[in-house]
């Protein structure tokens, strides 16, 4: 439903694009022109969002926040097409995407007390049991939270805020700093000259990684097979 909803806004601000440019520089006297649209932008296309839940009630099982996060997403790359980033550097033209394509949603905005223990309490969703990577450090809270869907499960990325984080440089002993050098033939070099081997862990999975992908290619279009094997490269390459 998210990825479709991102298609949507998406084609709504190409159909602006297309309608309000013009590709030339002169017309006849008398010629018909379009009546010009104004700029969907991201306030107005979260106006949208109570009409869409009344004709297709089923978005309404969606939170609200995370579908609010479908129109910043559509913001942003819009925005990278036309106008740039932050260093004028324009990318290139959004495509839509597939359901396959569409990983993750993201909860902008997460409660105080939704974590507890192993368990995590998402909005419209319920508590879900996560296996951590490392514990969350005591006092530390958890502003976002994003869901992902890779080849071998899903994953929980969260955004954490600590508040005990001084906001002026703090003392420190000179002669404890450590320099690390980051080079090519090894991985790294600290100031005590000890040297840290490159894993190579590519090269290590380069045979298997070239079996699957023999696999893949040999596997029908749109089977089930092939989809198999699509996600035993996938879990390789991650």
């Amino acid at each position: 439903m998210l990825c479709s909803q991102y298609n949507y806004l998406l084609a709504d601000r190409f159909n602006w694009y297309e309608q309000n440019r013009s590709p030339i520089n002169s017309c006849p006297l008398i010629c018909h022109l379009p009546e010009l649209r104004n700029h969907p932008d991201y306030f107005s296309q979260k106006k949208t969002l109570p009409q869409l839940k009344k004709t297709h009630p089923w978005y309404k099982e969606i939170y609200s926040q995370v579908l609010q996060d479908v129109i910043l997403r559509v913001k942003v790359t819009f925005d990278r097409f036309l106008k740039g980033d932050s260093n004028g550097k324009r990318s290139g033209r959004p495509r839509f995407k597939q359901s396959s394509r569409y990983r993750t949603f993201t909860y902008p905005q997460m409660k105080d007390g939704c974590w507890q223990g192993n368990l995590i309490n998402l909005p419209m969703f319920g508590k879900v049991k996560v296996v951590l990577h490392r514990p969350i450090p005591d006092g530390f809270k958890v502003k976002t939270a994003s869901v992902t869907k890779k080849a071998d499960g899903f994953y929980l990325t969260l955004l954490l805020e600590d508040a005990t984080v001084p906001t002026i440089k703090p003392d420190f002993n000179p002669d404890k700093i450590t320099g690390i050098d980051v080079g090519l033939k090894e991985f790294l070099t600290t100031s005590e000259g000890e040297m840290v081997a490159i894993p190579t862990l590519y090269r290590k999975a380069q045979k298997r990684l070239r079996v699957i992908q023999k696999r893949v290619s040999r596997r029908q279009k749109g089977s089930n097979r092939r989809q198999k094997a699509v996600k035993q490269l996938g879990s390789i390459k991650k």
